[in-house]
């Protein structure tokens, strides 16, 4: 944008003359064919942008480029609810026995994401609870571990068939043991803050076929939506 002359005032510069018209109309079409120029060359360096391909339940770089872990959560859910328009829509009602539910039935916050830190992967959702907080089945199947698990703590391990592994770690207490089968909604541990931990919590984990996958996806598509408190199953409509 050129200066405002100060006050109104000449600023001493000359009026150009106007070119004859042979001469404008030479000065247009050079300028005409040099944009074109400049674009096709732009064209031509510009790199491939073509389509991404990354696993279903990778993270969204968008999602850990963010400060706050309540807008990571939300740049996630985001991405969730985009990847489940591109594919099968999500379950609203489900049969009794393929009935999916929370971890936790009280309010929780979403501490860390299925994400990287500290330089590795961090394999599943952190939910802070109070102390002494009831969790539960999230499905049924048969518990695989109940008992103290290294940097897990007190963990208990649900094997729900079909290659599908759940994980629930740093516990109180558990209120299950090894061999015994619960249904979805069972009381399984109480939270804590056992293991490698610092603060009360539940860590939970979504395995398929021996890999973790990001468990707010993988729920998500199973009518419970784990960054909203919403579950299907109880009435809730999970909309993409």
């Amino acid at each position: 944008m050129q200066p405002k002359a100060q006050d109104g005032r000449y600023t001493g510069r000359r009026r150009v003359p106007t070119p004859p018209r042979s001469r404008y109309a030479a000065v247009v079409t050079t300028a005409v064919v040099g944009a074109g120029v400049v674009v096709l060359g732009a064209g031509a360096a510009a790199p491939d942008a073509g389509p991404s391909h990354t696993d279903a339940y990778s993270v969204d770089p968008a999602a850990t480029s963010i400060t706050t872990v309540e807008d990571r959560v939300a740049a996630q859910d985001r991405a969730n609810r985009a990847a489940d328009r591109a594919g099968p829509a999500s379950t609203v009602e489900q049969a009794a026995p393929d009935v999916w539910y929370l971890p936790l039935r009280r309010q929780y916050e979403i501490t860390t994401l299925f994400e990287m830190r500290w330089g590795e992967m961090h394999t599943g959702l952190d939910l802070a609870v109070p102390y002494g907080t009831p969790v539960y089945a999230v499905h049924a199947g048969t518990v695989t571990l109940a008992r103290y698990n290294g940097g897990c703590g007190n963990a208990v391990e649900i094997d729900h068939g079909n290659g599908i592994l759940t994980k629930y770690c740093h516990a109180s207490k558990l209120l299950v043991k090894e061999g015994q089968h619960v249904d979805a909604g069972t009381p399984i541990t109480q939270a804590g803050n056992t293991g490698f931990s610092f603060g009360d919590h539940l860590h939970f984990e979504v395995h398929i076929n021996g890999k973790p996958v990001d468990p707010m996806r993988w729920m998500r598509e199973r009518g419970v939506d784990i960054a909203n408190r919403l579950e299907a199953a109880n009435g809730a409509i999970i909309i993409s």
